[in-house]
């Protein structure tokens, strides 16, 4: 998985999250994860499918919040487990080989629970407070992230998430982690796409760019 920037859809209704993806993916979004939540599964899979269309149109990668058995259906380039949701393992069997997976972990052991079992990358969370995710564990801080990171010693992408706006990026990816998702910034102003993807890059000149030690 090369892509350092995730968009998670937000909206109060599934078209307002179809209608954020459509922005984000004009916006040159690489990857969206559609995150429905308190829906029906009917709505859930007929939502899936048509954010599926809209990310075929711009040639953007689609994961699914949760639902791997509605990853598979519509043909979504992954699937996103909570640490409550389905097995890693067991959502594998379900999915074709070039279908990615990825889980939510909070602590160290969470990490390596997912490494071991098999995970393509893991979103590391909550960098701080945000309103988008009930019972919030323990912030991280800049400090958790780069604690993590070392202690793994891991060639599993780390994906920050949690609260992070523009002004956080180059502070988080000294900290090591593979790349960011935002939900809330960017669903406020799609055209911040374009600049958390070149923050999170380093920059176009060579002497910006920030490598990994």
């Amino acid at each position: 998985m090369k892509t350092t920037l995730h968009y998670i859809s937000q909206g109060a209704t599934p078209q307002d999250h179809l209608n954020n993806i459509h922005s984000a993916c004009a916006a040159g979004a690489e990857l969206v994860q559609l995150r429905l939540k308190k829906c029906d599964s009917k709505t859930i899979l007929e939502t899936a499918k048509k954010a599926r269309e809209i990310t075929s149109h711009f040639q953007t990668r689609l994961i699914i919040n949760d639902h791997y058995k509605v990853a598979a259906e519509v043909k979504a380039d992954g699937v996103h487990l909570g640490k409550k949701d389905a097995c890693p393992t067991v959502a594998r069997k379900a999915l074709a080989s070039w279908q990615i997976i990825g889980g939510t972990a909070n602590t160290l052991q969470d990490c390596q629970t997912l490494i071991d079992k098999g995970v393509d990358y893991i979103g590391l969370g909550p960098f701080r407070f945000t309103e988008t995710k009930d019972n919030l564990s323990p912030v991280l801080g800049e400090k958790g992230y780069a604690e993590i990171i070392s202690a793994l010693n891991t060639n599993t992408p780390i994906i920050a998430i949690g609260g992070i706006t523009l002004n956080d990026v180059l502070d988080l990816m000294i900290t090591g982690v593979f790349g960011i998702a935002v939900s809330g910034d960017i669903t406020r102003d799609f055209n911040k796409i374009t600049k958390f993807k070149e923050l999170i890059n380093g920059g176009t000149a060579p002497e910006q760019r920030w490598k990994p030690e």
